[in-house]
C-alpha cells in the first residue's frame, strides 16, 4: 500500500506541476478579476423555477461555485460544516445519514431501516437511497442549496425535514473552457494525501456542448491499529452443578493486523453531460455519473486504547461504487414550461468488518454461564471449542429509478402554478454473513460452513405522487401560496435472517437457538419448520438463503411482507415584501416519511411519521446590497416518530415512538465590508425534546406501566445527534499584489455537545458527543488564470467528535468515537483555460 501510494503521490505532484505549463496561450488571454466570494445575486431553483435567493420564502442557504472553491469543499462532511441546520451520523466514508433541524431519533441508516428524513438531489434527480446519502464528490458544482423544513409538497417522501440539492454546472455552447486543480497535503500523526481534478467544456456546434469532469482523491489515514489481546472464558464447574467462567480460556492477539494510519481512503470518478438545444424552446440534457470509493480500517478511536488508536482483530474495508444515468428535457408548450427528469441509479457496496466486540461483550454477558464457551456451542467438527471471534461480510445492491414530469405557468404572472407527477422505485439486495472461522458444519447456517448468522433479503420501496402549488399576488407586495401532494407508498421485504438448524440437534446451531433462522422457515404446507419438524422447506425466495422465514404464505406461494398507505401533505405560505430589500413570510407545512417492514418478521410493520412545521422568516438586503441578513424561527411537531435500535441478537428494529416538539431559530449574514473584505456567518439554535415517554415496549398510552415494560426516555428528553448550537463564520480578504491578487481566509466552526442516543441508559453508557471548535486558515495568490494556495485545516488540532456508537446491542462497554481529521497542512495549485 505504501509503495502504491508513493506512485500516486508522484503522479499527483507531476500533474499539479503540469498545471503551470498547460495551455499557456489560452491562459494569457484571460483577464484577472477581483473575486471576493461575495455573490451580489444568487439564483436558486428551490421552488422548481429560477428565482433570486432573497425572493424565495423558504429558509434556504446556498453555497455558490466561488464559495465552494474558496472553502475547498469536496464532500458531504465539508459542506455540512457550513450548514448549521444540518447534522449527521456516520461511521466511515459513504455511510452517512443526514438530519436537519433536529429531526433525528438516532439509529437510522441500516440497510433495512427507515427511509431518510432528508432528501438529497443531484440536479433534478433524487440520489437518496435506502442505505443513506450518496457522498458525491463536489467539483465543478454551480451551487449547493440547503432547504430547511418540510419540502414534501415539491420534493416528496424523503424530504420530511428538508432537502439538499447539488446543482452541477451545465454544458455551455458559448465557448471552450477548462480547468485543472491539484492538491498535496500531510496529516499530523498520519500520512500524506492529495487530489487531482479537472473539467473540460467543449461546444460541438452552436446548439450542442459537452462537459466532462473527472477527479481522484486520496485521504491519508490517521488512526493506528495497535497491538491488543482478548481473552475469553473457559467453561468451568462452579462447584454447585453449574458452569462459570474459569481460567485457561482462548486468548488471541491482533499482531497480524497491527498498522499505523490504517484508515486511508480514496475516491475517483467522473461526470459527463451533453446539452442539445433542439430549437429556441426545447433542450435535452443527458448525464452520466460514476464514482468509486474505497476505504480501509475504521475511522473511529477507542477511548480505552488511546488517542487516534483502536484495536481490530480482523480486516476492515469498504468499497462503494455507483453509476447514475439521467435525462432532463426542458421545453415550452405555449408559454408554459414543461420539464421531464428521469434517472436510473445502480449502487453496489461491499464491506468486511471485525466483529470481535460482539464476542467480547457476549462473553462478559454470560460470565455466570461460562461465557461463550459455556453458553454457546462454538465448536469445530471435532467438538473442540474454537476462537469465538467473528467478522462480517456484507453487500448491498441498490437500484433506483425515478421519473418526474411537471409543468409551470409563466412566473411573471399574478397567478402562477406548478404541478406534476412523480414515480420512484428503489430496491436493495441485502447480504450479511457473520462468520466464525472453523465453526462446525452442523452448527452453521445450512449450506454455509462457518456462518453463524445470515441475512439474505430483498427490499423494494415504491412511491407515487401528484403534486401542485399555486401562488397569487393579492397585492403587489403580498403573495399567498398554497400547495399539496397526494402520495402513495408500497414497501415490501422478503427473505431470510437468522441461524441454521441442525436436523440432529440439539444443539441446533452455534447459538443454541431453536426459534430464530431456519427453524422459522416456511414448509410446503405453509407451516414453519419448528411447528412442522418433518416438513419440506420451500425454496429460498432470495438467492443465497437456505430458505425463507420473512414472507407471507398466500395460496401456496411465498409473497413479500408489504405495507402501503396513501395520504396528503400540504404547504401554505404568506409573503409580504414591503420593499425591494425586505421580505417576510409565514409558512405552515407538513412532511412525511413512509412506513415499512421490520426485518424480524415477528415485529409489526412501522407506520409513517409526520412532521408539521410552523415558521416565520425574514430576508433583508441592506447597505446598498453590501449586507444580506436572513433569519427564521420555527416550531415543529413530530408525530409518532420512527425509532430504530439494535434489539435481540443485535438485530435492527424500527418502532413508532412518541411525539416530539422542536423549536429553533436559524440565521445567516453576508457582509461585503470593502471591495476586498467579506464576512459570512451562519448559526442555528435547536431545542428538540420528546413530548411523551419513550417506552421499552410499545405502549400507545406512553405510560410504560405494563408488566415487563419500562421508560427508556422520559418526557422532555432531548432528541439525539443534533447540538443545541451550531455555527460557523468565514472572513476573507483579497487585495492586489503585482500582476495578481493575494488573499487570506479563515473559517471557524463551532458546535455544542449532543447526546448519541435517545435512550437515556444507552446514551449514558456511550457518553455525550462533546462540543468542538475548529479553525482553518488559508493564504493564496491568483494571477492570470492560475491560482496557488497554502492551507492549514483544523489548525489547532481539535479532536472534534462527530459520533459515538458501539458495534452491537450489548457492546456499550467498548465505545467507538468518530473523530475529525487531525491538523492538515497542504498546498493547492490550479489553472483555468
Amino acid at each position: 500500500m505504501r509503495v502504491q501510494f508513493s506512485r500516486r503521490a508522484l503522479l499527483l505532484a507531476s500533474l499539479s506541476g503540469a498545471v503551470l505549463s498547460s495551455t499557456p496561450a489560452l491562459a494569457q488571454d484571460a483577464t484577472p478579476a477581483a473575486d471576493s466570494g461575495y455573490d451580489d445575486e444568487i439564483i436558486v431553483t428551490a421552488q422548481k423555477r429560477e428565482e433570486n435567493l432573497q425572493n424565495v420564502p423558504i429558509s434556504i442557504q446556498a453555497l455558490g461555485t466561488r464559495k465552494l472553491d474558496q472553502l475547498n469543499v469536496t464532500n458531504f462532511e465539508d459542506f455540512s460544516k457550513l450548514l448549521p441546520s444540518v447534522s449527521f451520523q456516520s461511521s466511515q466514508p459513504g455511510v452517512t445519514t443526514v438530519y436537519m433541524r433536529g429531526v433525528a431519533s438516532g439509529g437510522d441508516g441500516n440497510h433495512s431501516g427507515s427511509l431518510p428524513s432528508v432528501g438529497v438531489y443531484l440536479d433534478e434527480q433524487p440520489v437518496t437511497t435506502i442505505g443513506g446519502t450518496l457522498d458525491v464528490h463536489v467539483y465543478d458544482i454551480a451551487r449547493i442549496e440547503s432547504l430547511a423544513g418540510p419540502q414534501g409538497t415539491l420534493y416528496g417522501a424523503s424530504s420530511q425535514a428538508g432537502t439538499i440539492r447539488i446543482i452541477t454546472n451545465k454544458p455551455d455552447t458559448s465557448g471552450f473552457e477548462g480547468r485543472v486543480d491539484g492538491e498535496l497535503n500531510t496529516v499530523k500523526s498520519g500520512g500524506m494525501g492529495g487530489k487531482i481534478e479537472g473539467m473540460i467544456n467543449a461546444p460541438i456546434s452552436d446548439m450542442a456542448a459537452v462537459r466532462i469532469v473527472g477527479w481522484y482523491q486520496r485521504d491519508a489515514g490517521y488512526i493506528d491499529n495497535v497491538p491488543g489481546t482478548r481473552t475469553f472464558c473457559a467453561a468451568a464447574d462452579d462447584g454447585e452443578g453449574g458452569v462459570t467462567c474459569g481460567p485457561g480460556g482462548i486468548s488471541v492477539n491482533n499482531n497480524a493486523f497491527v498498522e499505523k494510519n490504517f484508515n486511508d481512503a480514496e475516491v475517483y470518478g467522473g461526470r459527463a453531460a451533453l446539452k442539445v438545444d433542439l430549437d429556441d424552446n426545447w433542450t435535452i440534457t443527458p448525464t452520466v455519473l460514476y464514482q468509486k470509493q474505497k476505504s480501509s480500517g475504521v475511522f473511529s478511536q477507542d477511548p480505552r486504547v488511546g488517542d487516534l488508536q483502536t484495536q481490530r482483530f480482523y480486516p476492515d474495508a469498504r468499497t462503494d461504487k455507483f453509476i447514475q444515468a439521467a435525462l432532463t428535457i426542458e421545453g415550452k408548450i405555449g408559454n408554459f414550461d414543461l420539464t421531464y427528469a428521469g434517472a436510473y441509479l445502480d449502487r453496489k457496496a461491499y464491506q468486511i468488518n471485525d466483529y470481535t466486540d460482539y464476542a467480547e461483550a457476549y462473553d462478559a454477558l454470560y460470565t455466570d454461564y461460562g461465557g461463550l464457551a459455556g453458553y454457546f456451542y462454538l465448536q469445530d467438527n471435532a467438538g473442540n471449542t474454537i476462537d469465538p471471534r467473528q467478522f462480517i461480510i456484507g453487500t448491498d445492491h441498490f437500484r433506483k429509478m425515478s421519473q418526474e414530469l411537471r409543468i409551470a405557468s409563466p412566473q411573471d404572472e399574478r397567478f402562477r402554478v406548478v404541478g406534476g407527477l412523480f414515480y420512484q422505485r428503489q430496491s436493495n439486495q441485502i447480504h450479511q454473513d457473520y462468520i466464525i472461522p472453523g465453526l462446525a458444519d452442523s452448527l452453521s447456517v445450512n449450506g454455509r460452513p462457518g456462518t453463524l448468522w445470515l441475512t439474505e433479503q430483498k427490499r423494494v420501496d415504491k412511491d407515487y405522487a401528484a403534486f401542485g402549488e399555486a401562488s397569487f399576488d393579492i397585492t403587489p407586495t403580498i403573495t399567498l401560496t398554497g400547495g399539496g401532494r397526494y402520495y402513495k407508498y408500497d414497501n415490501s421485504l422478503i427473505g431470510f435472517f437468522g441461524f441454521g438448524r441442525n436436523p440432529n440437534g440439539p444443539p441446533f446451531n452455534g447459538a443454541g437457538s431453536s426459534r430464530t433462522g431456519v427453524a422459522g422457515c416456511y414448509t410446503t404446507t405453509g407451516a414453519i419448520l419448528r411447528d412442522n419438524p418433518g416438513g419440506t422447506l420451500l425454496p429460498a425466495a432470495v438467492e443465497g438463503g437456505p430458505c425463507t422465514n420473512l414472507a407471507d404464505y398466500v395460496n401456496g406461494e411465498l409473497v413479500p411482507k408489504r405495507t402501503k398507505d396513501t395520504g396528503f401533505t400540504h404547504r401554505v405560505n404568506l409573503t409580504w415584501k414591503p420593499s425591494e430589500d425586505v421580505m417576510t413570510y409565514a409558512t405552515w407545512s407538513r412532511g412525511f416519511r413512509p412506513g415499512g417492514i421490520n426485518r424480524r418478521g415477528t415485529i409489526a410493520p412501522y407506520d409513517a411519521d409526520f412532521l408539521t412545521n410552523y415558521e416565520l422568516g425574514i430576508k433583508t438586503t441592506l447597505a446598498d446590497g453590501r449586507v444580506r441578513l436572513n433569519a427564521a424561527i420555527y416550531l415543529q411537531d413530530w408525530k409518532r416518530f420512527q425509532f430504530s435500535f439494535l434489539g435481540e441478537n443485535s438485530f435492527t428494529e424500527i418502532h413508532n415512538g412518541p411525539n416530539a416538539r422542536i423549536k429553533g431559530i436559524e440565521a445567516d449574514i453576508n457582509v461585503r465590508a470593502t471591495d476586498g473584505l467579506t464576512f459570512t456567518a451562519a448559526a442555528s439554535f435547536t431545542d428538540a425534546k420528546t413530548k411523551n415517554n419513550l417506552c421499552a415496549i410499545d405502549d400507545p398510552t406512553y405510560q410504560c406501566t405494563d408488566p415487563g415494560n419500562s421508560i427508556s426516555a422520559e418526557k422532555g428528553t432531548r432528541l439525539p445527534v443534533t447540538p443545541k448550537f451550531n455555527g460557523n463564520a468565514t472572513v476573507r480578504y483579497q487585495f492586489p499584489v503585482g500582476p495578481g491578487e493575494m488573499h487570506f481566509q479563515s473559517v471557524i466552526a463551532h458546535r455544542s455537545s449532543a447526546t448519541p442516543d435517545i435512550r437515556v441508559t444507552t446514551a449514558d453508557a456511550l457518553g455525550r458527543i462533546k462540543g468542538s471548535t475548529t479553525v482553518d486558515f488559508a493564504a493564496g495568490f491568483e494571477w492570470s488564470s492560475y491560482s496557488f494556495e497554502l492551507f492549514l485545516a483544523n489548525a489547532f488540532d481539535e479532536r472534534a467528535q462527530l459520533a459515538r456508537y458501539s458495534n452491537c446491542g450489548q457492546c456499550d462497554g467498548r465505545v467507538q468515537v468518530l473523530v475529525n481529521q487531525p491538523r492538515t497542512i497542504g498546498a493547492r495549485l490550479g489553472a483555468k483555460f
